[in-house]
Parts: C-alpha cells; structure tokens; sequence
C-alpha cells in the first residue's frame, strides 16, 4: 500500500487527510482526518468515489467506530470566496488535524501539498485516497459528511437537484442556476455563479 520512497515504520499514529467538494459550485469543502488503529483493520477502504453510495454509508459509521481518531471540518463559501478554493481547503485540512483528539506523528495528505499550521510533520501522496487506507478512510467520511449536507440543501430547495447532482456545474444544476438565481449557499467567486 505504501510508495516506494516512503517509510513509516515505526510510527504509530499517521493521520490521513482528504477532501471532498473542491469543484462544486456551492457548499462547504469538507475535509476529514482520521488515525486508524492497526489492530482493527477495516475492510473495503478506497477512494470513496470508487464505491457506491451504499458502501459509504456502510462504512461510515464503522470508521468511526473503529478509529483511534477522526474529525470531520471544512470551509465556508464565504471563506472559499475570501481565501480561493486551494487555501480554503489547506484550511479546512488543518482544521480537520488540529481537531482530532489524538495529535498524530505524522499526517499523510492527499494531494500534491500539505497545508501549513499542522501539529506533526506531514507527507503529500497524489492519488494518496488508492494508496493509503488511513486517507481512503478519511475520503470516505469527508464525501459521506458532505453528501448528507447536500441532501439536506436538497429539503430546503427542492427545485435545484442537489441531492441529483451535488452542486457539481452539471447541466441541470446550470440550468436551474439561470431560471432561479444564486442562492446564498453559492461560491460567488466560481465563474458560473459570478457571471450570474
């Protein structure tokens, strides 16, 4: 499971951090953070757009459950739209650390870079989310979290289709974006919603 290049051996408590929500035009990034614990592996861990959405809400409750730690953050729109998406999610992942009730010794962060302000020394994996099962774990409870608050925009505003399309630009989410406006929940700064 683990790169090449990497050696983790001996340490105990690695965090995996990943994110969920960065291409949406409206809602929260949402990050998570988790610490797994060796001695109770959790079957079926991957990138979380990998499984079904049954199978994430299967395994939700059962990383939490099963963790030595987790902690689920995030970041505004108003924040997205302050900072850009990139230092809104860095913020969300530390959040998502600094949140946990274990400090880890090292954090694992899915991606290219690691966000600063973190409490352990940390490492950046691209497509972290296949190779680490701690960072699938943490995929996993991010998409689930996330999914959920779409749904629940979904009640409010029934006639968008978040709960169909998860505020991703798709064409029924533009269409719907021109016939009735922004609502307050959407990133101003995303070009879509700006030219609006």
């Amino acid at each position: 499971m683990r790169t090449q290049d990497s050696d983790f051996s001996g340490i105990k408590l690695i965090a995996g951090v990943d994110e969920v929500g960065r291409g949406p035009l409206i809602g929260n990034v949402v990050t998570a953070a988790v610490i797994l614990d060796p001695a109770n592996p959790i079957d079926g861990l991957t990138d979380s757009k990998k499984l079904s959405e049954k199978k994430r809400e299967l395994l939700f409750p059962l990383i939490q459950e099963r963790a030595l730690a987790w902690a689920i953050a995030w970041a505004t729109p108003a924040e997205i739209d302050e900072l850009n998406i990139l230092h809104a999610t860095m913020l969300a992942m530390q959040r998502a650390v600094n949140q946990l009730s274990v400090t880890p010794e090292f954090a694992l962060i899915d991606g290219n870079r690691c966000p600063p302000g973190l409490p352990c020394p940390a490492e950046a994996i691209i497509k972290g989310d296949l190779k680490e099962p701690s960072i699938s774990a943490a995929s996993i409870l991010a998409k689930v979290y996330r999914d959920r608050e779409m749904q629940a925009l979904d009640l409010l505003h029934p006639d968008y289709g978040f709960a169909r399309h998860k505020g991703y630009p798709t064409a029924l989410h533009m269409e719907k974006l021109r016939l009735l406006g922004p609502l307050p929940e959407h990133r101003r700064s995303f070009r879509p919603v700006a030219e609006l």
